[in-house]
Parts: C-alpha cells; sequence; structure tokens
C-alpha cells in the first residue's frame, strides 16, 4: 500500500469491538509476560483465534507507549519492513529520529538499521512494539533482522508477535533464558464465559447448556463463534441453528458461503464481492470501486452490526474485513463476477492514482492484466522506490510487467538501477544498452550517465568514469538533473585526484541535494568532498570536512549507513587523538567491509590500516594486503592506488615506489604521449600494439620509458600521475 492511510492501517491497532469480550485471564498471561522481563511474546495460532482483536484490547487497557506495525506481504522487502517498524517506533517514541534515510540508503540491511533502532531506544522507559500477522514474512533478511532486534533491544522494550506460525527464529534459545512467554491457539479458546459475552454482542441471549454446546461443536474458535452469534440474528429457531452447526475451518467457510453470504440483500453482497479486490477501504474508494454512492454510510452501518468488518480508525473512516471472509469473498468473486473483476481493478487503479498512490495503482492495474498502464506509472513510482531502498519491491514488479518491461525505456533504465545495486554490473550495462536502443530519435542520454558512472566506479575503473563525468559537466546538465548526478560526477573527479573540478562540483551538488531534500546525495558529496582534500595534503582542512560528512550523517539519521565510512577512515588518519583515531578506524571498517565496490573497500582498508600500523598494530599490515588484492581487481584505481602505495612505503611494506614527482622527470615523446591514452582502458600491451601498428616489443619499451619520466613504476601509477600533470 502506498502513504493513503498509513497511520490508520499499519501504524495503529484496529480498534477493539463496539461491545468488546474482556478475555482477563489472558490479558494478564500477557501482562505477566512483560512484568517477567520477556523480551518476546509470541501469540501463534490459526486464523481466526482472536489474535489481533486480544491485543487491541490488552493495549487499550495499558498504559506504556505502544508501537504496532500491521504487516502486509509487501513488507518482506526488507527496506519497507524496517520503514514502517521504524515510523511505528517514532510515533511511540517522542525524540526518536527519523530512521527513514538509513533504512532506504541502507537497502534494509538489518545490521545497519537495528543497531540505529536500538540506539534510539536505550532511554525508553517502557515501550510495546507489535508485529501482527508477521506470518506474511516470507524474506530471510527480515527474520534475521528481527530477531537480532528481540536480542539487542533494552530490557525494557518487549516484542509482541501475532502470526498464524512459529518464525523461524532460535526459541528454544529464549526459552532456555526465559525470555519468551507463549500464548497458543489452545490458550485463545473461548471458555463459555467468554463466549456467553461475544454472542451476546450478536444476537439474542443463550442458556448455559446451549453456549456449553456451541463452544464444543466451535472447540472455542473465535471465527466459529462470531459467525454463529451473526446467524443467530436471523433464525427463527436458535435450538435448531446449534444443533445443525458445526464450527471448524473448513465447514465454517462452507457456512459462509452457503448461509452466511446467501443470506445477505442481493445489494450488500454484491457490494461485498466487489470491494474483496481492495485490502482497506474508505467511502470514496468503494463508491470509486463499485460505481456506487453512500460507500460511508452503508460501511459504517454494516460495521456496526457485522463484526466481520473491522474499524481500523478512531474517526470511522478505514475499514478492511477479516482475513476469512475477505479469502471467501475473493472466491466468490472469481465465481461470480468472472471478468469484471479487470474492471472492478481498473477502477481502483484509478482512483489509488487520482489519490497519488502509486504502489496501489500499480498492483491493482496489474491484477486487471494493464501491464503498459503499470509500466507507465512505474516511471513516476519507480525512482522514489529507489530512493527510499525498496529495491525487492522495484525488482518485483519489473518481473510482473515481464518482457513488456524489456522494450519499454523507463523500465529497462530501473531494471539497471536494480542490477547495479544487486552488484550485477555487467547485466546493468546490459540493460543501459538496451535503453539507449529503445530511445526515440533525441533522447536525452544524460539521464544514464549518473548509473553509468556508478557502475564504472564500482569496477574499480576511474578512467570511464572521468570520462563520462566530463560528458555531463555543464552547468545545464547538472543543474536541471537531480542532485545524484552531481554526487557521481563529483566522486569521480575525487577518485581521479581532480580536485579543483571535485570541489567545485560536490560544493553544487551537496547544496541541489539539500535542496531537494535528498539526503543520501548529500551526504555521499560531504563524504567524497573528505576524500579529496586528505588526497591534497591538507589534513586539517580533510579533518574538517570529515567531521562535516559526520555530523551530517548523524542529523540524517545516516551514521550506521556504509557509505560514511570514508568519513570516518579520513578523521581516523587526521586525528590527533589516538584512542579517538582507533575508534574511528574501528567504526571505518565495520562500515566500509558492506560496501560492495571495491574501490571505496580500499580506500578504507588502506586508511585503517596505515592507521593502525601508526599506532603500533600490526594489524594493519593485513589490511594493506587485503586492499592490494582488491586493487588487483580494478582496471584503474585512481588515487587509491597511490594511497595505498604510500602507505605502504610510509611502513616498509613491498618496494617502496619512487617518490612522486613535481612535475615530468623528462618530456615525453609524441608516440609516448600517444600511448598514455591507452594506459587507463583495459587493452593489454598486444592490443595497444595492434591499435597503434606497432610490435609488442615497442609498446614495452614505451612503456618502461613513460614510467621512468613520469617517476613511477607501474601502469596504474602511470596513469594516476599523468592524470596529477593534466596529461589525461
Amino acid at each position: 500500500m502506498g502513504d493513503i492511510g498509513l497511520a490508520a492501517t499499519k501504524l495503529r491497532p484496529p480498534l477493539p469491538p463496539a461491545r468488546p469480550v474482556r478475555r482477563d485471564r489472558l490479558e494478564r498471561a500477557l501482562d505477566s509476560g512483560v512484568a517477567a522481563g520477556a523480551r518476546l511474546l509470541l501469540l501463534s495460532a490459526p486464523a481466526g483465534s482472536g489474535k489481533s482483536t486480544l491485543l487491541s484490547c490488552w493495549l487499550a487497557a495499558r498504559n506504556e507507549p505502544m508501537a504496532w506495525l500491521q504487516v502486509e506481504s509487501s513488507d518482506s522487502d526488507p527496506a519497507r519492513f524496517w520503514t514502517g517498524l521504524a515510523q511505528a517506533v517514532r510515533q511511540a517514541v517522542p525524540g526518536c529520529r527519523d530512521l527513514a534515510p538509513l533504512v532506504a540508503s541502507a537497502g534494509g540491511d538489518e545490521l545497519s538499521v537495528v543497531s540505529a533502532l536500538v540506539n534510539e531506544l536505550v532511554g525508553v522507559d517502557r515501550l510495546v512494539v507489535v508485529l501482527d500477522d508477521y506470518h506474511l514474512i516470507d524474506d530471510g533478511r527480515v527474520h534475521a533482522g528481527v530477531e537480532r532486534f528481540i536480542e539487542l533491544a533494552p530490557p525494557q522494550v518487549t516484542v509482541v508477535l501475532s502470526t498464524r506460525i512459529d518464525p523461524p527464529f532460535r526459541l528454544g534459545r529464549l526459552r532456555v533464558r526465559r525470555q519468551l512467554h507463549e500464548v497458543r491457539g489452545a490458550d485463545l479458546r473461548f471458555d463459555p464465559e467468554e463466549a456467553t459475552g461475544l454472542l451476546a454482542a450478536s444476537g439474542p441471549a443463550l442458556d448455559a447448556a446451549a453456549v456449553d454446546e456451541l463452544c464444543g461443536r466451535t472447540e472455542g474458535w473465535a471465527a466459529g463463534l462470531v459467525l454463529a452469534g451473526l446467524s443467530l440474528q436471523r433464525v427463527a429457531d436458535p435450538t435448531a441453528f446449534l444443533e445443525a452447526f458445526r464450527g471448524d475451518d473448513q465447514l465454517v467457510v462452507e457456512y459462509l458461503r452457503d448461509e452466511f453470504l446467501a443470506a445477505l440483500e442481493a445489494e450488500d453482497r454484491l457490494r461485498m464481492l466487489q470491494t474483496s479486490v481492495l485490502e482497506q477501504f474508505d467511502g470514496p474508494l468503494v463508491d470509486a470501486v463499485t460505481g456506487d454512492r453512500g460507500g460511508a454510510t452503508w460501511l459504517r452501518a454494516t460495521a456496526a452490526t457485522n463484526q466481520l468488518l473491522i474499524g481500523l480508525d478512531l474517526t470511522g473512516t478505514w475499514f478492511r474485513y477479516h482475513h476469512l471472509l475477505r479469502d471467501l469473498l475473493h472466491l466468490e468473486a472469481r465465481q461470480a463476477l468472472g471478468d469484471g473483476l479487470l474492471d472492478l481493478h481498473r477502477r481502483a487503479a484509478q482512483e489509488f492514482a487520482s489519490r497519488g498512490d502509486h504502489g496501489q495503482a500499480i498492483r491493482h492495474s496489474l491484477a486487471a492484466g494493464d501491464v503498459e498502464e503499470a509500466a507507465r506509472l512505474l516511471i513516476v513510482h519507480g525512482p522514489k522506490l529507489l530512493k527510499d531502498g525498496q529495491v525487492d519491491t522495484l525488482r518485483g514488479i519489473l518481473e510482473a510487467v515481464g518482457e513488456l518491461g524489456r522494450t519499454h525505456l523507463g523500465c529497462a533504465l530501473l531494471h539497471g538501477w536494480c542490477d547495479y545495486l544487486g552488484g550485477r554490473y555487467s547485466r546493468a550495462e546490459g540493460w543501459l544498452d538496451t535503453a539507449v536502443a529503445l530511445a526515440p530519435p533525441g533522447f536525452d542520454v544524460v539521464v544514464t550517465t549518473s548509473l553509468r558512472i556508478n557502475i564504472a566506479l564500482a569496477r574499480g575503473d576511474v578512467a570511464t568514469a572521468l570520462s563520462l563525468a566530463r560528458s555531463v559537466d555543464v552547468p545545464s546538465a547538472l543543474s536541471s538533473r537531480n542532485a545524484d548526478l552531481g554526487t557521481a560526477v563529483g566522486a569521480a573527479y575525487a577518485w581521479a585526484g581532480l580536485a579543483d573540478d571535485a570541489r567545485r562540483v560536490l560544493q553544487f551538488a551537496a547544496e541541489k541535494a539539500e535542496a531537494e531534500h535528498f539526503p543520501t546525495a548529500r551526504l555521499l558529496a560531504l563524504v567524497s568532498a573528505a576524500v579529496v582534500e586528505l588526497d591534497s595534503g591538507t589534513p586539517a582542512t580533510a579533518a574538517s570536512a570529515a567531521e562535516a560528512a559526520l555530523v551530517a550523517a548523524a542529523g540524517y539519521g545516516l551514521a550506521d549507513y556504509h557509505g560514511v565510512a570514508p568519513a570516518y577512515a579520513v578523521r581516523a588518519s587526521t586525528s590527533d587523538d589516538p584512542a579517538r583515531a582507533l575508534v574511528d578506524a574501528a567504526r571505518a571498517l565495520g562500515l566500509g567491509r558492506r560496501a560492495s565496490t571495491d574501490l571505496g573497500r580500499a580506500y578504507v582498508l588502506t586508511s585503517c590500516g596505515d592507521t593502525l600500523l601508526g599506532s603500533g598494530d600490526p594489524s594493519g599490515l593485513a589490511l594493506l594486503d587485503e586492499a592490494r588484492t582488491l586493487l588487483g581487481r580494478c582496471v584503474d584505481p585512481g588515487i587509491v592506488g597511490r594511497h595505498l602505495a604510500r602507505a605502504e612505503a610510509r611502513h616498509g611494506v613491498h618496494r617502496p615506489p619512487a617518490p612522486p614527482a613535481p612535475g615530468l622527470v623528462e618530456q615525453l615523446t609524441e608516440r609516448e604521449l600517444a600511448l598514455l591514452q591507452y594506459l587507463p582502458t583495459q587493452l593489454s600491451q598486444r592490443d595497444i600494439a595492434a591499435a597503434m601498428y606497432v610490435s609488442v616489443n615497442t609498446v614495452k619499451t614505451h612503456c618502461q620509458a613513460t614510467y621512468r619520466k613520469l617517476g613511477v613504476g607501474d601502469r596504474r601509477a602511470a596513469v594516476q600521475a599523468a592524470r596529477d600533470l593534466h596529461l589525461l
């Protein structure tokens, strides 16, 4: 779902029934679990057992803050799940920082998000965190994160998990530690006294014998009792009805179909079937889908007499069907409405699109078989999903769009971003090529440049990234695009060691990102600026730039984002406090190892290895060795290669390179200058020889002469030295 009704449908418990049945024994059991300091209260029972109603009534009677997340199947996207949970916690805990930027930048990485969320809860007096319908989660990363959250949360935080099946946690360990309190299906069965209260809310009073009989037939199952109560409103002979009623789940479904739905007025039955295509709804949404009027009045009147229509907010605006009823309505609608369902989904898509809820509009367009409309909406919604880190959700939509995505320009670009973020760089480039091939005449290829630069840098190909950056480094291109383009261009200049160009573009990108409320783009621009200043040999300025980046990271809730690792590394390198430097180096390493690119990881390893060795810790040697291995996979590592060589020279690792020359040792010849243009590429010496129409031996001779004149010892160092001298 989108943002429509978010507070009502995701971040609040459903309203208790108008005349709730107090289940004191169960509420006392939950109270005792909290009082005993259980980290997890697990309510595990089949559908229709009354879990959500029990929790809503229990929480209404307690005074401590409560964070409620109504889980949906779409929450299996880690970024979406943690965004929802972080919002729920923030709503419950005054002063809690907004962690949405961290979730988005980290793509829902549970290590980053859980650590940040736990830190926000350290000072809270008491908090109950409820995850309802948790069985809808089928992603192992979410399960791992929730289990980690349960283990690390402060003792004054209790997690309540309502589910139809046990979560794949190490429950045995929690039991042994007495940190688990369980309420199961047998516990949730209504006893005769509770059943009397439940039935009294639905129809005529029954004697004790009749209630006992009904409890036996339903085995105390809440859904069966509710259905029986609804039916008792209409039957002339309650005794005869009770003798015929059976309440196991299979027969209840049959009963719902044969008795409950059949007994409805034709207009009510049709409206229920039509609205079954919706997960939750308000009056105008009901009207839009059914093509009728009076939806809001109908919802309130129906909810007043039917406990299977559940109110979701205090204003009586948003509702949903009980899960069992909606499942049955869905089945019946397929049979009764046939292809008419497609039109219902189309109407729903149009209504959601008019409200700006493109996520739901896309879902209903796909259900209607209108793939082209879904693809059109995805052009607007896809970038938002990327910005929010919901890559799994975007990838799922693209898969549902199917083959059309291979012939649709916008979908091809989104495919490319998904593959890039997944570390599949060749596939990402393939999608970019597809997008360009699909583009109409006059297509502005600048829209592909940010992704191309990021792919090049991810591969450690600074030369390609630099060439792309220069191609768009004009005011009109940078000012008319999102800030992420400027951040990418500035990063290319930074890794290439072109300090003046990097400073100019990164400052522009940071200001533009701030104006666009794009925290990740601004933060990465500030981090790159710190790298530039350290490479320029100005420790004080570098320290200041790193501090600015880390202050911004803390302000955005992004202190645990792996993208800030270089800033921690720069601050460690420039600190005059040895103890603090080691703390920052450890922080940089922890975050840097989560980075997916060799270039950034090698930079952090080098800086931290240098810091550790400078403090007398020999473990820094292993970090430098690891960095060299990573750079061995890079086509052109830019300044990182020089950064590593300097660190190795400082600590006597390998052969000390020749000291950097302030200028050329000797002027390059015309042929050597021609050769220099091929060195940043992936061409072998044999390939270069063919391109220059000379022998391989001649190329080798030119290379050795070029290295000597540049004062370096190898090809990669020659490339960076030539950049420093503006020869490339």
